[in-house]
């Protein structure tokens, strides 16, 4: 697996904590699984949250006429011409070269 070093800063009391706690040799392991597990929480947090939303009937009404919306919106550049070289705007009276 691959790997990458980090700098991060933590307040004094928690640094102190981990130093005197945590093995010097197991830090970085330790330090890896508690982010995972903290990252596997928040996703199952967010999941909840969404299954919740789902199931509201407010949310479900609003799903429904975003639903109904079957025509493409355009964007503002789809219609614009391509102008091989120019940046901005043309000119009204461009430059005649020699």
């Amino acid at each position: 697996m691959a790997t990458r070093k980090m700098t991060f800063t933590l307040p004094d009391d928690l640094a102190d904590q981990f130093v005197k706690k945590v093995a010097a040799r197991n830090r970085s392991h330790y330090l890896a699984e508690a982010l995972a597990q903290r990252l596997r929480e928040q996703d199952r947090q967010l999941i909840r949250a969404c299954e919740i939303a789902n199931r509201d009937s407010e949310v479900q009404a609003i799903e429904k006429e975003f639903d109904a919306i079957s025509e493409k919106i355009r964007e503002p550049w789809s219609d614009a011409k391509a102008r091989r070289g120019v940046v901005g705007a043309p000119r009204s009276n461009p430059r005649v070269r020699d």
